[in-house]
């Protein structure tokens, strides 16, 4: 049975989506929608191998799963644009803060499942939290999970966990990049050349995180593995740990948690 897709609202989200289905080869149609004056954007995903349209209410009628890449601030307008198309259909949004209430209110009868994905979906290396409201079968939740796993890894959650999971993953590509443009500092600080240091930082992140995942390692004990007693790695731990580096950046968390909370709750009202 085709699963047609339609992602509506191709932007850096939405089209990052496009591109990681079309590099993995997916099998059926895919549509791209984009504001007129955002043309190139659609182009460029033409020339991929996406259809493209600038009709929302089209390519939610042509399609078996549909895809809302919207800011928060449009989506209730696009849900109530294509409410006839989606009803009885599958519905993933990946519109931060938004509770799945306010999703089934406008459109009753679609079913909707809401995900939170990072950046890192344009390199195919996404951490996408997703929960379901009631309607979802376990075939929907299949083909979500099929779909999600293109773009990295998923998990469903329950949608109290939502709020903190897009201050911690969704947002966690920005806390990351401060790290490595630090890493990238200390190393032109201590002599290397800039594109040397950029991407022994960049690679080091990424090594790090590949480890604990596929080891299953506490990140403890991977720093254990490298430190030694006296050693050169033992002398940056010192530093690191009177530099309050774990509290500021759990308090980063904590605030973006707070403000997603504080949206949240201005879309139930």
């Amino acid at each position: 049975m085709k699963d047609n897709v339609a992602v509506i609202g191709a932007g850096v989200i939405g089209g990052a989506i496009v591109k990681s289905l079309l590099k993995s080869k997916y099998d059926d149609k895919i549509t791209a929608t984009e504001k007129r004056q955002k043309i190139e954007k659609l182009e460029e995903l033409e020339k991929l191998g996406a259809t493209i349209t600038w009709n929302n209410k089209t390519a939610a009628k042509e399609s078996d799963i549909i895809f809302i890449c919207v800011k928060p601030n449009a989506v209730g307008e696009v849900l109530k644009e294509i409410s006839k198309e989606i009803e009885g259909k599958l519905v993933i949004s990946t519109a931060a803060t938004i509770p799945l209430e306010f999703y089934k209110k406008i459109v009753p009868k679609a079913r909707f499942v809401r995900t939170m994905p990072n950046v890192a979906v344009l390199v195919q290396e996404a951490f996408t939290a997703y929960c379901c409201d009631s309607g979802v079968t376990s075939e929907d939740k299949r083909k979500v999970e099929k779909i999600l796993k293109f773009m990295g890894i998923c998990q469903e959650v329950e949608e109290k966990y939502m709020d903190a999971l897009t201050a911690l993953s969704g947002s966690g590509p920005a806390y990351i990049s401060v790290i490595i443009e630090a890493l990238m500092y200390a190393g032109l600080k201590v002599g290397l050349p800039r594109e040397l240091s950029l991407y022994s930082s960049a690679q080091t992140v990424l090594g790090t995180g590949k480890l604990i995942l596929e080891t299953r390692e506490h990140p403890a004990k991977i720093k254990d593995m490298v430190t030694t007693p006296g050693g050169t790695t033992i002398e940056g731990i010192y530093e690191l740990e009177g530099s309050e580096i774990r509290t500021a950046l759990m308090k980063a968390v904590e605030m973006a948690t707070e403000k997603c909370s504080k949206f949240r709750r201005a879309w139930k009202k």
